[in-house]
């Protein structure tokens, strides 16, 4: 089992303590789990700079692709990812948000859809819970399958140490992870998930190839392997969410056509 832990704090303090935890909660589970480590602090991801690249014709041709690429293709070839972040203002750092703002092409077209994740936070005071969301809404809108969550307030300047019940906490977390992550098996996608998905594969259908905006987005929609479908191929959802699903797609369908709804750009 391959693990990429993703660390969005600056340095190694007391989130990565309750990393450290979950990493001997796993290798308690199988000694064999193989870990990878990108710290985003020393991955010398430039902040994104808003060209549009990835949205108009692939995220190949990001600026930055010879560091992000690297990361998508961290994520696609791991079993489970461990997303680590301090609490900045009850939101995710700095750092973090800058990878997202690299991934918000896939808000458009999802990507992940087989990756697990779990999130770890930790806050001087109050707001990791809410630092937690922002970084699970994001994951879940760019294709995760599942997203865990674990936050805990340190009340500490880097001399957290966590006490038995937080300890106690995490490994029932921890082990929810990795038993879903063994399993393999992937969960049909939420309502709320659903009507993004088919609002933009109706919208997209604006910029297909041949049109006067065309783009990656109308590219990615028109593929065979999606047609049809209200959600990714491969992944089941429920007979009665799927007519919630067309009727989004008709929603977009029209939106993408009404004047003024169209997104242009300078050729």
């Amino acid at each position: 089992m391959k693990i990429l832990i993703i660390n969005g704090s600056a340095h190694r303090g007391n989130t990565w303590k309750l990393v450290e935890q979950a990493k001997n909660c796993l290798v308690e589970s199988q000694k064999e789990i193989e870990f990878d480590e990108v710290h985003l602090i020393e991955a010398g991801l430039p902040f994104c700079i808003g060209c549009s690249n990835c949205f108009r014709v692939g995220y190949e041709k990001c600026p930055h692709y010879n560091v992000i690429g690297k990361i998508i293709e961290k994520i696609e070839t791991a079993d489970g990812i461990i997303i680590a972040t301090s609490t900045y203002n009850m939101r995710e750092t700095a750092l973090l948000k800058n990878l997202f703002d690299h991934f918000c092409f896939m808000l458009h077209r999802p990507h992940f859809f087989k990756s697990k994740a779990l999130v770890i936070t930790t806050t001087g005071g109050v707001g990791g819970h809410a630092a937690a969301k922002s970084v699970k809404g994001t994951l879940l809108g760019i294709g995760f399958n599942r997203c865990y969550t674990f936050s805990r307030a340190s009340f500490s300047w880097n001399a957290y140490v966590p006490n038995n019940k937080t300890l106690s906490s995490l490994r029932k977390v921890v082990q929810k992870f990795y038993k879903d992550v063994e399993s393999r098996k992937l969960y049909n996608p939420k309502t709320k998930l659903l009507i993004p998905y088919n609002l933009f594969r109706g919208m997209s259908l604006a910029y297909i190839p041949g049109t006067d905006y065309e783009t990656e987005d109308g590219v990615y929609w028109t593929d065979e392997c999606r047609k049809g479908l209200v959600y990714a191929p491969g992944i089941e959802v429920a007979f009665y969410k799927k007519p919630i699903g067309h009727l989004f797609y008709w929603i977009g369908k029209l939106a993408g056509n009404m004047k003024g709804m169209k997104v242009t750009y300078k050729k």
